[in-house]
């Protein structure tokens, strides 16, 4: 009777009780922490081993990205640069000290989540059909794109290697999922339960995200010498094209 009088008014609040306590009080900061040393320390001992690949950059270019292509990715790498920093920070908050700084940094948070989710609409409806799987995406995951070998041979992918695409359904699709349990954790209007499965979501979400920013980020800057150039210029060399986008027509 008790049982049923007090899940009237509060709810199945022991649902994820235990479980956000057990995560809350040191899981998450843990696996955060685990992110944090493993993911950079794997991608040095690729660059010491492996090193990027070379292109010639005075060849042939390929024209890659339009410029409204490139404004909307540059807001979109802003914002979610900013949004990846200060998670970390409010993960961290108690080894911080917390406080109005990070307070601070709550609020900016908010604030990049919100024009991060507004750049994100246009460009996922940009990029759609050219990050649509397809079978040679397969092949390129089983020699992983190439990138485990010094050799410049062509690689099966489109305009997009296939883990560009999961990194582009994992930060839109996932950004919005952000984006949506975001919102209950600050506005805070909800059943307690729900706050906890929210917060569940948010933080194990965010650590996926936070490891595949890196990689990208990696990707973006080492793995190719030059390669953050096409996102300036919008060219490409022919060169690269034809070997890290094989099956692309040009």
């Amino acid at each position: 009777m008790w049982q049923q009088f007090n899940r009237a008014f509060t709810g199945e609040w022991l649902q994820y009780g235990e479980l956000f306590t057990i995560l809350q009080t040191g899981v998450f900061q843990a696996l955060f922490l685990l992110l944090l040393t493993t993911v950079p320390a794997v991608l040095l001992l690729h660059s010491m081993m492996i090193g990027p690949k070379t292109f010639n950059h005075h060849g042939q270019q390929v024209y890659f990205f339009s410029l409204f292509c490139r404004c909307i990715h540059w807001l979109a790498a802003l914002t979610f640069s900013i949004l990846v920093l200060s998670g970390i920070a409010i993960i961290f908050a108690k080894t911080l000290g917390g406080g109005s700084p990070l307070r601070a940094v709550r609020l900016l948070h908010l604030l990049s989540a919100v024009a991060f989710t507004l750049t994100a609409i246009p460009m996922f409806f940009m990029w759609l059909r050219e990050m649509l799987p397809a079978l040679y995406d397969i092949k390129w995951m089983f020699i992983m794109g190439g990138y485990l070998s010094k050799e410049k041979k062509p690689v099966p992918a489109g305009k997009f290697n296939a883990g560009q695409k999961m990194w582009f359904w994992l930060a839109t699709v996932g950004g919005f999922i952000m984006a949506f349990s975001g919102y209950f954790l600050w506005n805070f209007q909800a059943p307690v339960d729900t706050l906890r499965l929210m917060a569940i979501i948010h933080n194990f979400l965010a650590a996926a995200l936070t490891a595949l920013f890196m990689v990208h980020l990696y990707m973006s800057l080492f793995a190719i010498n030059g390669s953050l150039q096409s996102m300036i210029s919008g060219y490409k060399p022919k060169d690269e094209v034809d070997v890290m986008h094989g099956r692309y027509r040009y």
